[in-house]
């Protein structure tokens, strides 16, 4: 761990000035005071100040004690493209305790249970985001000032990336001189849609780390004149994003992965620790997707339909099947090499810290229950019919956030995963619903003036 000298020695290396003193609300989304440099031990020791009624999810009221946000010295991030700032993550205290209502307060808390079982979560994360503009009316369209991103299969199209290149550079660039090993960039299925790719770490460090890749990218954006939005599903005819999951369970004391069987009868090169973690996560699966896909709009990104018949391009990309098998893209759970899984049904709406929290829960479940997670799934999925779906009896994903809803209110495990959160988090995911079923869109105003 970093001491406070040595952050103050590298901060006046980096000729920082202000700190962001920064924590997520619920839904994931950053929240700062930024304080002066002078203000550093303050914000170690006390904490900046905030009103948790403000902002969602914090379980407190106008009469509530402040939230004090404490900076972890460990997260140290200076804001690349904003020379003089620097970036700390921080956990936040009520009357000097711990507030259980802070997300990366509570994923400390399950990632502590593991370690004291003698296991770390070691995660990649891929996000997924589109870069778009507005349009007068409202809506909004692909960024795309040159309109050469047009194919109906525009990825790694060369065209396409062009004219974001010097995006994803200064990403590129600004990352890799923080030491995050950005090693590949690309353009994306659709159009308009991008992504970068860094390093695997602990599960700490990436949440940290995700959060502040979205912070800087909805700021680089704006110098090319783009919004950089992570809604899972902006486009109905294009895929939608995600926030794929890369990881593996290693041991605490060693580090050495604990998912790795070169012997595996099953060819893919897994331990039987590492199937039943799969075991706890496919057990887990249906509630486990509210909190990896906590928005009403996430499930337009996981439909079984959509599974199965593609779009402009093709494909989808999202599994909406609980099942696991070989480095094939159809699953929810591919197996990407020997020891290395990869969920692909995180929406980029996810916030980092729950979903981590939820699924080291739901996999160490499967662990020490010894959960088995049945036999891969091999071939295209996506070319089953429902018939073939049936006999197979292969499950599906909840296809809206109120059937996710109903299995989270079941399952104790993933709801015990989010602490004091889990009700606060169900009473606004209910509210969110009522709120969306009470809109009138324009497609229902279409259907009646055609068919009425």
């Amino acid at each position: 761990m970093a001491s406070r000298s040595e952050v103050l020695d590298r901060m006046k290396k980096d000729k920082i000035a202000f700190i962001l003193a920064q924590f997520v609300d619920v839904h994931g989304s950053a929240k700062v005071k930024m304080v002066p440099v002078s203000a550093f031990d303050d914000v170690i020791d006390v904490g900046a100040g905030f009103a948790g009624g403000a902002v969602w999810g914090m379980g407190q009221s106008a009469h509530s004690h402040d939230m004090m946000a404490r900076i972890d010295l460990d997260s140290y991030t200076p804001l690349f493209w904003k020379p003089g700032v620097a970036r700390f993550a921080s956990d936040l205290y009520v009357d000097d305790e711990p507030h259980p209502f802070c997300p990366r307060t509570n994923l400390k808390r399950v990632l502590k249970k593991a370690r004291q079982k003698g296991y770390i979560f070691n995660v990649g994360v891929e996000p997924e985001h589109f870069l778009v503009v507005k349009n007068p009316d409202g809506s909004i369209s692909p960024w795309d000032p040159h309109k050469v991103d047009t194919l109906n299969k525009p990825c790694y199209d060369f065209k396409g990336i062009s004219p974001v290149m010097d995006y994803l550079m200064d990403i590129t660039t600004g990352l890799n001189k923080l030491g995050w090993d950005v090693y590949q960039a690309d353009h994306e299925d659709a159009n308009g849609q991008y992504e970068v790719n860094f390093g695997y770490t602990e599960s700490m460090v990436t949440a940290d780390r995700h959060t502040f890749f979205k912070m800087m990218t909805s700021q680089l954006a704006l110098k090319y004149g783009a919004i950089a939005t992570y809604m899972p599903k902006p486009f109905s005819d294009r895929t939608g994003s995600g926030a794929h999951f890369h990881y593996h369970v290693a041991d605490a004391k060693t580090g050495k992965n604990l998912c790795t069987d070169l012997k595996d009868r099953r060819g893919l090169g897994l331990s039987k620790f590492a199937y039943h973690f799969l075991g706890g996560i496919l057990h887990h699966a249906p509630a486990l997707c509210c909190i990896t896909s906590p928005t009403v709009n996430c499930y337009k990104r996981l439909q079984v339909a959509d599974a199965l018949y593609g779009s402009r391009s093709g494909f989808l990309w999202t599994p909406a099947f609980i099942t696991y098998g070989d480095n094939n893209r159809t699953q929810m759970i591919r197996i990407a090499g020997p020891g290395h899984c990869e969920d692909r049904t995180i929406s980029s709406a996810t916030n980092p810290y729950l979903a981590l929290a939820a699924y080291i829960s739901a996999g160490m479940d499967g662990v020490e229950r010894k959960l088995e997670p049945g036999e891969p799934n091999l071939g295209n999925l996506y070319e089953l019919g429902w018939e073939e779906v049936e006999r197979r009896k292969i499950r599906v994903l909840p296809q809206s956030l109120r059937d996710a809803l109903l299995e989270l209110e079941k399952d104790e495990v993933i709801q015990g995963a989010l602490g004091s959160i889990a009700q606060e988090f169900i009473r606004l995911k209910w509210s969110e619903w009522k709120q969306y079923h009470r809109q009138v869109t324009q497609w229902e105003i279409d259907q009646f003036l055609t068919f009425f």
